[in-house]
């Protein structure tokens, strides 16, 4: 149907599947891949051919671990900011397809899941987890914001946990991923080729139930209390600063994670969750977030980003705004503005 080196598309009986196959690549998903991706929900949605989508991932170290940059960074470093833009608007337009399946889409979340791997199983209506898995919006690492239409289940995370995952990139384990709202159900790893062979037999996602286990980990437990009171503040750098006023060691891990990050978008992903708190569609959130991505590279610092922590890895970004402390409500504004005539259309 749709095999390449990158993905194997097909169907089983009833069930279509989608595998990435990239694992030594940690299954990053490249542009073709997502649009792969799209074309196989679009015709099954017209053909009526399946009744469940499955989508997995070769190797047992990531599901998928983010959106393949590097030719982002090599056409925007040269000037080209259309591409990055491109990827961007018709992932998010695949990411909202998702959203919007009426056949059941169920995601096997086993081993990293960040960035865009977020966005192809996160919007799922069957989201499983195992012990391996590790979910993370670290985007503002790099320079960018949590995207995808990630924003809107940080915005629906309980309390204040969204701020705290977005501002950080904390790594949550199965059971944390399922109280932020990123996955539905746990199972043990080595129950999933059993599961697989269950759900591709019945294309049934009830299946799943039989094959529930406690998530176990919820690492974040012990803190969601202190995570509320620190990130319930007004900005981003008063979440900061009330950190840094905490003695605790989680506390000052935090702190720590998010000075690490790129200033102006710590801030710019502190206002977008806030402001995706009252949107109702997963289509508002990505209209945000485009605003944002759109602008990254020619008016932010995603290029200096992915240059540090990806391309020559010095681990050493020189932020143009050096300091959370530094960023103004201003900047912040002008890069989350509306678009004009080049705002995203879904």
């Amino acid at each position: 149907m749709g095999t390449d080196e990158d993905i194997d598309i097909r169907e089983t009986g009833r069930c279509g599947r989608i595998t990435l196959t990239r694992p030594k690549a940690l299954n990053a998903l490249s542009y073709d891949m997502a649009m792969a991706i799209e074309a196989a929900l679009d015709r099954w949605q017209a053909d009526e051919a399946v009744d469940m989508i499955l989508v997995d991932a070769e190797g047992d170290r990531a599901f998928c671990a983010g959106g393949d940059i590097a030719a982002m960074h090599s056409t925007g470093t040269a000037g080209d900011f259309s591409y990055g833009r491109t990827f961007w608007s018709d992932e998010y337009r695949m990411n909202a397809k998702i959203a919007h399946s009426t056949i059941p889409y169920v995601a096997i979340m086993d081993g990293i899941v960040m960035g865009g791997g977020a966005g192809i199983s996160v919007h799922g209506s069957h989201r499983v987890v195992t012990e391996r898995s590790m979910v993370a919006m670290p985007e503002c690492g790099i320079g960018l914001i949590p995207d995808v239409g990630c924003s809107l289940y940080l915005a629906r995370a309980p309390e204040h946990l969204g701020e705290f995952l977005a501002m950080t990139g904390w790594r949550m384990d199965a059971g944390d991923a399922i109280h932020a709202g990123f996955a539905d159900v746990a199972v043990r790893s080595d129950d999933l080729p059993a599961l697989k062979a269950r759900l591709e037999e019945t294309a049934d996602p009830r299946a799943i139930d039989a094959f529930a286990d406690a998530p176990g980990g919820a690492g974040l437990a012990p803190w969601l209390e202190t995570i509320d009171r620190h990130f319930g503040r007004a900005t981003a750098l008063d979440c900061l600063r009330s950190l840094e006023a905490d003695p605790s060691e989680f506390a000052q891990k935090a702190a720590g994670m998010i000075r690490r990050s790129c200033p102006i978008s710590l801030a710019c992903a502190f206002e977008l969750i806030r402001d995706v708190r009252n949107a109702d569609t997963v289509e508002e959130a990505l209209r945000r977030e485009y605003r944002f991505t759109y602008r990254s590279m020619s008016q932010g610092e995603f290029l200096e980003g992915v240059r540090a922590q990806i391309i020559e890895k010095d681990r050493d970004p020189k932020w143009r705004i050096a300091r959370l402390d530094d960023v103004t409500p201003a900047q912040v504004d002008a890069m989350l503005a509306p678009l004009g005539d080049d705002e995203l259309t879904l």
